[in-house]
C-alpha cells in the first residue's frame, strides 16, 4: 500500500484536531491580556506546520 493515502488522510485528520484544540483553548485565551492572545495564536498559527511537513515528506518517500 501506498503510503500517500494514509498520509494524506492522516494530515487531514491531524488538522481538524488542531484546529478543534486550537478553537477550544481559544475560549481560555481571550480574556487574557493581548500579549499572550498574541503569542498563543502565533504559535498556535505556525506550530502544526511541522508534523504535517513531516507527515508529507513522509507520504512521498522523502524522509
Amino acid at each position: 500500500m501506498s503510503r500517500t493515502p494514509i498520509a494524506t488522510a492522516t494530515i487531514v485528520l491531524f488538522v481538524l484536531l488542531w484546529l478543534a484544540g486550537a478553537a477550544i483553548l481559544a475560549d481560555y485565551v481571550r480574556p487574557l491580556h493581548w500579549a499572550i492572545q498574541a503569542v498563543y495564536y502565533a504559535i498556535a498559527g505556525f506550530a502544526w506546520v511541522g508534523p504535517v511537513r513531516w507527515l508529507m515528506l513522509w507520504g512521498a518517500h522523502r524522509r
